[in-house]
């Protein structure tokens, strides 16, 4: 194993992209072989991105009451959780959200909204106005979540001065029936593809510890790759109440690191940000993800849960002898 590891590193070095059955042995490495692999990551994610990493912020602009039945998610309408439920911000609380997440350091703002998607109407006026303002106020990159839209709304929100399109496939094509029914896999790809081919910045990632092994991990990595997507956000799952997947086990610090790392081999020039549940899944672990090949994370609030304060995550970087990127990294 110790050979396919040099093997890889040798390859990488060349230009040569991580082939599937190549992922599939260093999903299986074991324990004792897992700090090299480690290391080998870090020094592909150093040699894309220097010591820079950076972070990002999000609002839950919109809670509650989505119609999808995604079997991880506090926000469905399927499921009784203790979620919060309102409807869309108005325009001056979405702005002052991208105010205090430049303040703490970040170089994307994401709006963030619960439902299947937006269409035209009031909802995507009022989403642009804000878009609108907070590009021309150039603090920080706007970026939206919005579910899946048709080609009108994408070119609305383009020309309004929106940067990033945000939407996560969550797992892996073969394993999505486990934990979605309520649309195809196919739909979120093809929003994927209508946000690149509209000129947006695509950021698409997923959601590990659904019950998916490591198999399906690398089919998701390589459903990425081949979407040519800008960033990847990796989060981990912290199980709500009410939820079908509350109960389930956790994942390991390792078996997290082990994802990061894989995803770097996978994807090597591509930003890997860590998002929602770092803190439960990592706990004293947290600062090995730029270790583990990782270029930035999620910082403050997520959606329903609380994440940790801004200055704690610009400590843990400083830490480690990194800086905080003051644009988005390409």
């Amino acid at each position: 194993m110790r050979s396919l590891l040099q093997t890889t590193a040798a390859q990488l070095a060349a230009g040569i992209p991580l082939a599937e059955e190549a992922a599939l042995a260093l999903a299986s490495l074991p324990l004792p072989l897992l700090p090299e692999l480690f290391v080998l990551a870090s020094q592909v994610r150093e040699q894309r991105f220097g010591r820079q990493v950076s972070l990002c912020a999000i609002v839950n602009a919109k809670s509650g009451r989505c119609p999808e039945n995604c079997a991880f998610c506090a926000q469905s309408a399927h499921h009784q959780t203790d979620a919060p439920r309102y409807p869309l911000m108005d325009e001056d609380a979405l702005v002052a959200g991208a105010h205090a997440a430049a303040a703490c350091g970040a170089s994307c703002y994401g709006i963030v909204t619960s439902g299947s998607g937006i269409r035209g109407g009031a909802e995507l006026d009022r989403l642009c106005r804000a878009i609108r303002r907070i590009r021309e106020a150039g603090e920080i990159a706007p970026g939206a979540s919005l579910g899946s839209l048709d080609a009108a709304a994408v070119q609305a929100l383009k020309a309004a001065g929106l940067v990033t399109y945000h939407h996560n496939l969550e797992t892996s094509r073969s394993f999505f029936p486990q934990i979605c029914t309520t649309h195809p896999y196919e739909d979120d790809v093809a929003t994927v593809r209508l946000a690149r081919q509209a000129g947006l910045r695509v950021c698409c990632g997923g959601l590990f510890g659904l019950g998916e092994t490591m198999a399906h991990r690398v089919e998701l990595a390589l459903t990425l790759r081949e979407l040519q997507v800008d960033a990847v956000p990796m989060n981990f799952l912290d199980p709500v109440p009410g939820t079908p997947l509350f109960g389930c086990n956790r994942l390991t610090p390792l078996e997290c690191l082990h994802t990061v790392a894989l995803f770097r081999l996978l994807l090597p020039a591509t930003p890997l940000i860590i998002c929602g549940g770092r803190e439960k899944n990592l706990r004293e672990l947290q600062s090995w993800l730029f270790l583990a090949g990782a270029s930035g994370m999620m910082t403050g609030n997520y959606l329903t849960k609380e994440g940790r304060q801004p200055e704690e995550d610009r400590r843990l970087i400083a830490d480690l002898g990194l800086t905080v990127a003051e644009e988005l990294l390409p």
